[in-house]
């Protein structure tokens, strides 16, 4: 059986936890800072976790959990 490539660009922008789960970063972080709200801004640099209707999809670009 053949090796399944990563999708770079997933290894890039998702991160998977101890327990499974698959955590992402907000978009607009870069975009604007000054205007937004500090609270907004504040919650831009946490990780939040990804959706769980994406969770198939997602184990199939990072087969192995990079």
């Amino acid at each position: 059986m053949p090796k399944i490539k990563t999708h770079k660009g997933t290894k890039r922008r998702i991160s998977i936890t101890g327990t499974g789960k698959f955590m992402r970063a907000k978009g607009n972080q870069s975009h604007k800072r000054m205007v937004k709200r500090p609270s907004a801004k504040r919650q831009m640099d946490e990780m939040h976790p990804v959706n769980k209707g994406w969770t198939k999809a997602l184990k199939r670009l990072l087969p192995y959990g990079v």
